[in-house]
């Protein structure tokens, strides 16, 4: 075997154990790995004989089929948890109440074996729950055209202000208008014009310059 072969083994090897841990993650994994064994003692002591020199020691219950379904269900339930993980309350609380059947049923749930694994999985399945997802953190890295598009915006935004600035008309403080004079306020207010020759009454000339 050649070290590249090792090497591409190695990763491969590192490859999945990551995915099965990820996968591991997002389910109750442990919950459902607990009921799953819990079936087997239940299903197994009611049918075992156990042979001791020249005596035969049957443990059979009237209660036989009962336990073999009740190993069953719990078998399927502890599955259930791996693929199904929305059904994690119905099966951790069938898990628990099928332990407390087997007590009865089951030689005490399989001398305590099955029992204690399907109440600690049931318990395990129904405290768990999803984990969050962190949130996404925006990347600051812009790829060059990004850049470059960014720079030919902002030129763009500059010389279209440089455009406008130029054809605006510049203001000077000559080109404001003068105020009124406080006479012409006051005819425009009697309803005369401002009459420059100096011949309104107003004035007080009477139609008459003044001589000297």
């Amino acid at each position: 075997m050649s070290a590249e072969s090792t090497g591409q083994n190695e990763d491969y090897l590192r490859v999945l154990r990551r995915r099965f841990r990820d996968w591991r993650g997002s389910r109750p994994f442990w919950a459902g790995l607990l009921v799953l064994l819990s079936g087997f003692p239940i299903m197994y002591f009611p049918y075992a004989n156990l042979q001791i020199g020249h005596l035969s020691l049957t443990m059979a219950t009237t209660g036989g089929s009962g336990s073999l379904i009740i190993g069953v269900l719990l078998v399927v339930l502890g599955v259930s948890l791996w693929f199904q993980r929305h059904v994690r309350t119905f099966a951790g609380t069938a898990a628990i109440l099928l332990a407390l059947v087997s007590i009865p049923v089951s030689n005490l749930g399989g001398f305590g074996f099955g029992f204690v694994l399907a109440l600690i999985g049931g318990a395990l399945a129904i405290s768990w729950a999803p984990g969050h997802d962190e949130a996404a953190v925006p990347s600051t890295y812009r790829t060059p055209a990004q850049t470059r598009a960014l720079q030919d915006a902002a030129a763009q935004d500059t010389s279209l202000q440089n455009t406008a600035q130029q054809g605006a008309v510049p203001l000077h403080k000559g080109d404001a208008p003068e105020p009124a004079a406080a006479g012409s306020l006051n005819g425009a207010a009697h309803g005369e014009g401002d009459d420059l020759s100096g011949t309104t009454p107003t004035n007080g000339t009477n139609g008459r310059h003044s001589a000297g």
